[in-house]
């Protein structure tokens, strides 16, 4: 898969996403990403900021338009830390790290690098998320998350996953939802 194509699958994921999770302006999407899976290697292994920034200019691109914020979940390196814009970051406690290769990921460094003020936050509860190759987002997500099939399963190599939230259904027999 070329570079235009992982652009163009990593911007229908956002879009279908954003339509299927009924995301609205202000939300956050948190995006783990092993560009290592993408490229057919094996997580942490071959990572690629080529691949890293085709992922994050498609993603980008659906999300900014919408206004929706980018989380962009680090390696394990530094325990999933998150790269937000300053902007989402409100009232959260940021930390003390700059994401680079072979302790953030290639995702995560490009993130860091594209966004006008980007900080870095030990969590995040996001939304709704992007899971591309296995990188296991959930701790980044509101409560309740529900899975989403998407119609691409797949950027580059690696298998896509994602979710998005709803509030918890609380109260019993009595209660109402809409």
């Amino acid at each position: 898969m070329s570079l235009l194509e992982i652009k163009s699958a990593a911007a229908k994921a956002a879009e279908e996403l954003i339509l299927k999770g009924n995301l609205k302006a202000g939300m956050t999407v948190v995006v783990g990403c092993s560009t290592s899976e993408v490229g057919g290697g094996v997580i942490g292994k071959s990572g690629s900021l080529d691949i890293a920034e085709a992922i994050y200019d498609g993603i980008y691109e659906v999300l900014n338009k919408n206004k929706i914020f980018l989380a962009a979940q680090c390696c394990e390196h530094l325990n999933r830390a998150i790269v937000v814009e300053r902007e989402a970051a409100k009232n959260a406690e940021i930390v003390s790290v700059v994401p680079q290769m072979h302790a953030g990921g290639s995702f995560a460094t490009t993130v860091y690098k594209k966004m006008n003020d980007p900080v870095v936050l030990e969590e995040i509860k996001a939304d709704a998320g992007l899971d591309i190759g296995a990188t296991l987002i959930g701790m980044h997500l509101k409560k309740v998350a529900v899975p989403l099939r998407l119609e691409v399963k797949k950027i580059g190599e690696a298998f896509l996953f994602a979710a998005y939230t709803r509030p918890k259904f609380i109260g019993g027999i009595r209660a109402r939802y809409e």
